[in-house]
């Protein structure tokens, strides 16, 4: 017999006669007409080359050949039904995995103390390994499964075949040492581009205000250009340098050293801060999960500040 030919609608039959013993039982069960179960039956004698089910005074009886088939078979049609026809579901508190979460290290600092505190109360076996990538390489990092998220700012992600979710919007703003003495509370545009600047570009990505700056013709003076926010911490304290950051990483390195916030002298960009996720894991419960979390973390109103 190949199993090619065998359609598994006459087994979920075979065990339904099985069980009830009556072809107008098994149509009802079924939903059947008792012309189509009928049919039905008549296919299933074929492909075993047996009678299968004999009717007899009162009931259609198993030959030999089906008392052997029927527990078989009621394995098989309950096997498809709870492992493969049901729908997966994913339990935080029990789950022990770990996911992978695309973001750099202003992400790190942004979205991840929120996401872990809950972990700790929701899911306290599941682990996190948040990873930077070149923007270019988010893409395939998503679709091979590399990762099952992205969070931040990602416009290389905003394409078909890739779901998106709006966490908030924030903007840029300018810091310094709070000793800084040339630097008061405002620049002018002229001061702003001579002043001695650290440029920080994750991954050497371009950023948003780079090509804002660029589209104005606007050259600023660059003394240290940097891969990670979070070296501002060491490098702005005692320095004339200023840096120009997204709001949260200000705040970040606020808590940490003496710094103070010196108003721009034009109105920057705007950045959409998103998560995404590849189209083939929108119904995968764990990420369904995940992103719901990161969602509920993370989620604030236009101009809320960063939570502690």
């Amino acid at each position: 017999m190949d199993i090619r030919s065998v359609d598994l609608n006459l087994l979920v039959l075979f065990d339904t006669m099985a069980r009830l013993r009556s072809v107008n039982k098994a149509a009802e069960a079924l939903a059947l007409s008792q012309s189509a179960t009928s049919g039905a039956l008549a296919r299933l004698r074929a492909v075993f080359d047996d009678q299968l089910f004999v009717r007899t005074a009162s009931q259609m009886e198993p030959t030999p050949r089906a008392l052997e088939l029927a527990p078989v078979v009621h394995r098989v049609v309950q096997t498809i039904q709870s492992e493969i026809l049901q729908q997966s579901a994913f339990d935080p508190a029990r789950a022990e995995r770990s996911f992978t979460i695309l973001t750099p290290d202003i992400g790190e600092v942004a979205f991840l103390p929120g996401v872990l505190r809950r972990l700790r109360e929701e899911a306290p076996h599941v682990r996190l390994h948040a990873v930077s990538r070149p923007r270019a390489a988010a893409a395939d990092a998503l679709e091979q499964g590399e990762a099952e998220l992205a969070v931040g700012f990602f416009p290389d992600l905003q394409r078909a075949g890739y779901f998106q979710q709006a966490l908030f919007m924030s903007t840029y703003t300018c810091i310094a040492c709070s000793r800084h003495t040339a630097a008061g509370s405002r620049m002018t545009l002229k001061q702003y581009l001579s002043a001695r600047h650290i440029v920080v570009r994750p991954d050497g990505r371009e950023h948003l205000l780079d090509r804002f700056l660029d589209d104005k013709g606007w050259q600023r003076h660059v003394t240290l250009e940097l891969s990670h926010f979070m070296s501002l911490v060491v490098l702005l304290p005692g320095s004339d340098l200023i840096a120009t950051v997204p709001q949260d990483i200000a705040t970040v390195v606020g808590r940490h050293v003496a710094i103070k916030e010196i108003a721009l002298p034009f109105r920057p960009p705007q950045l959409q801060l998103q998560q995404y996720w590849h189209r083939r894991m929108q119904n995968d419960p764990a990420n369904r999960w995940l992103r719901g979390l990161f969602y509920d973390v993370n989620r604030r109103e236009a101009g809320a500040q960063m939570p502690g």
